[in-house]
Order: C-alpha cells, then structure tokens, then sequence
C-alpha cells in the first residue's frame, strides 16, 4: 500500500487560499483542512479577530494535539489530505520542522492585494499579521532540509493559468493532475473553520478560479507602509513561483 500524502500548503491571509483548499477539495481522492492552527494562534496571542471566541470554542487549541491529528490517518480514507497552514500562526511549541513526512509548498500574493482586502475585513496593524517574513523563513527552512527549493505559487498565476500552474504544482509535489481542479460547487464546505462565515463570502459564490486580476489597488499612508515593509519577502519567493 502506498503511503499517504500529506501536503502543507503554507499561505498568509487573502491570499485566495479558500478557493485553492476548494480546487483540491474538489479532488476525489483528497481530504482538505482548514488552517487547523488558528484557534492556538487565537488562544495564544489573544489576537482580536471577527469570530474568534467562536473559533476558539470550536477548535482543538492544543498545538501537540493538532499537529498530532494533521500527521494522523487521513480523513475519510482518502490518499491524499490538502492542509492549509499560515506561518504566522505558528507562535507555539511547533513548526514547519514537525512536519518532516509533509510535502510543503508556498502561496503568495503581491502585497498590494493582500493589504487592501485585508484591511477590507479586519483591522491592519502591522505587516507581521500578514505573514510574509514567516512565508520566507519556512520556505528557507524547507529548502535547506530537502536540498532544492519547494514549489512556490503566485496567486496572479494561478488565476490567469489556473490549469496550467495547477497541473505543475501537482507535478511538483509527486501527484496526479486532475482537471476536476478546475471547479467545485457553490457554498461552504462541512470542512471549512467557522470563521468562514465573516471571511469566505466570495469564494462561497463561486464555483471556480475568479478571472485574472487588474492593476494592483493604490494604496496611501500606512496601508502602503505595511505594502512595502513586504515587499522584499514576496519578491524572494516569487523568484521560485511556478509560471
């Protein structure tokens, strides 16, 4: 029997993460999971998020426990479990190096994307809860474990080849291609956190990849510091985005 595949994609915020958990949910053989860690990350830092006394209530907040469950049997007895996972919420006893049996790859955004539809949903108070320096340090850290640099993929890529950089990804990380990728059907999923009803509205209207994006939004003030306080971080791993 061959072993099961795991795979940790590792994401910061509005960074079209839902819609890539419902590309590969859309898979027969996958089971998918939604950021398992965030309910720690909550408990621990005491973030002021939308939903998050919710989410805390509804989560295992144990990180040894949910580390444990994410390297577990496969939900379902699916061969394949698509997690996403953000760095940033990783502020516990654990890592990227507690995964070592993961296959691990890296989504990113152009910061300006990110800055305005975050800042859209929640309070933006400094680059740090976007994510972007931990993005770099977990790509580093799996690059110099493995020997090669892990797949990396930018979020305009996607949504102008969503086939095209896909079906690489899933070469990448030693699976199948399958074209069902490309759609899934409208509304939630059973597996989605509970914060998706303040955070997934968009992605719960479609029914695939949304059309290729238009010039980066304008940005002033403090919103453009945080932009740039990201901008080496998102342009080192983009040299590694699949294209």
């Amino acid at each position: 029997m061959s072993e099961p595949i795991r795979i940790a994609m590792w994401s910061g915020p509005r960074n079209i993460s839902t819609a890539m958990m419902r590309s590969f949910g859309a898979r027969a053989d996958c089971a998918v999971s939604d950021e398992p860690f965030y309910g720690a990350f909550l408990k621990e830092t005491g973030e002021p998020h939308p939903m998050a006394a919710e989410t805390i209530a509804d989560m295992d907040c144990d990180w040894n426990s949910v580390i444990a469950t994410q390297s577990g049997a496969i939900p379902g007895g699916k061969s394949v479990w698509y997690q996403t996972h953000m760095p940033h919420h990783m502020v516990g006893p654990v890592g990227i190096g507690d995964f070592p049996r993961h296959r691990h790859a890296f989504l990113i955004r152009a910061p300006e994307r990110v800055v305005a539809s975050y800042a859209a949903k929640n309070e933006l108070r400094r680059p740090e809860l976007l994510g972007f320096a931990q993005l770099r340090d977990y790509f580093e850290v799996e690059a110099e474990r493995t020997g090669r640099a892990p797949p990396v993929i930018d979020t305009d890529q996607v949504l102008h080849d969503p086939a095209g950089v896909l079906s690489r990804l899933c070469r990448a990380l030693g699976i199948v291609w399958d074209p069902a990728m490309l759609a899934w059907e409208k509304g939630p999923l059973p597996e989605d956190g509970v914060w998706g009803a303040h955070w997934y509205d968009k992605v719960n209207a479609s029914t695939g990849f949304a059309p290729p994006p238009g010039p980066l939004p304008k940005l002033d003030g403090e919103y453009l510091a945080v932009a740039e306080a990201c901008r080496a971080d998102y342009e080192a791993l983009k040299a590694h985005a699949i294209n």
